[in-house]
């Protein structure tokens, strides 16, 4: 048994087992707060906002402070919350760094749609900030729970996706697919299309080709989807296939995307590509990228590796080409 006293985690490798642990009791804790709802009392009140803006709910700073207090004795010596402006130190001599959204799609806690908890581990430097401010493909480990109709966990430590799911009978995390791959074929896209004439004209142009469908280049039917929780929308990628986009657009503050780097894009990209998936800006490959501000923001678009390979090729098309109404496409047909 582990300290917390729960069974450690099939498959997890010897020195992540006590952050795991830690991550995972507080995600159990979690999980039941928020089966709860309005009997816990208002989880979804506004109580703040974060460096970023975005406005904090009472879950939101109830989740990292229960982290921090879990984490304690865990060999994490760094903790870079998307809650906190900066850095914090949990154990002196730690030797792991830890990336945390501590709960990702905090404006649906008051509307019952599957939220989460994003997470990533890097070898702790010296500095704080230089142990996140780094290449993505620095990661040594990344993953997220989500709290939905079932709580599960999705994490990677760089040799494959391990899918875990909470029973709740004995609130044990089981290992249900130790080799879990993205699904190659899907009909299914995420975008905010409210945003439509803030993209960029090949975000535009490949939108168009799937709204287009069966009579367009790219001669078959999409569907759309959208959550507006990250952590939602990578679950249905990596269970059933498709492509997820949040990319740069036009709108003051969205110039870089409106994700963060730091806690939410490098280990969702990770999971993604361990997970035989892509992970872009759109016209590049995401995890050589390195944030330049602990709160930095980039865009994001993942999924199955040849619909994430598509938009890559928009930004190569001539400019004509990617115009509005330009329907000869020829290079994407079918």
């Amino acid at each position: 048994m582990t300290m917390t006293g729960y069974t450690p985690l099939e498959g997890v490798p010897e020195r992540f087992q006590a952050p795991m642990d830690a991550l995972c009791k507080v995600a159990r804790d979690l999980s039941r707060k928020i089966a709860l709802g309005p009997l816990a009392g208002e989880l979804g009140a506004e109580v703040g906002s974060n460096l970023g803006g975005d406005t904090q709910k009472a879950l939101d700073v109830l989740a990292d402070e229960a982290f921090v207090a879990a984490l304690a004795g865990s060999g994490v010596r760094w903790y870079a919350s998307e809650e906190r402006d900066d850095v914090l130190q949990i154990d002196n001599d730690g030797a792991l760094a830890l990336a945390i959204d501590p709960l990702d799609g905090s404006s649906n806690i008051d509307v019952n749609v599957s939220i989460g908890t994003i997470f990533s581990l890097y070898e702790a430097k010296g500095e704080p900030e230089a142990s996140f401010l780094r290449p993505a493909t620095e990661q040594i480990a990344a993953g997220y729970f989500i709290y939905g109709p079932q709580t599960a966990l999705m994490v990677t430590f760089g040799d494959g996706v391990l899918y875990y799911v909470l029973d709740p009978e004995d609130r044990e995390f089981k290992l249900v697919n130790a080799a879990l791959t993205i699904p190659a074929k899907s009909t299914e896209f995420a975008i905010n299309a409210s945003n439509y004439r803030h993209w960029s004209k090949p975000i535009r142009a490949y939108i168009d080709d799937c709204l287009a469908g069966d009579q367009g280049p790219r001669a078959k039917n999409f569907n759309m989807r959208w959550v507006a929780s990250l952590v939602a929308e990578t679950h249905r990628i990596l269970s059933r296939g498709g492509i997820f986009l949040y990319p740069a657009d036009a709108r003051p503050g969205y110039e870089h995307g409106r994700l963060r780097m730091v806690y939410e894009c490098a280990p969702i990209a990770m999971l993604v590509e361990q997970a035989g998936g892509k992970a872009t800006t759109g016209p590049d490959r995401l995890l050589p990228q390195a944030a330049e501000t602990l709160h930095g923001r980039i865009p994001l678009i993942f999924g199955t590796s040849d619909k994430v390979d598509r938009v890559a090729a928009y930004y190569d098309l001539p400019d004509q080409e990617v115009s509005a109404l330009f329907g000869s496409r020829g290079l994407f047909r079918g």
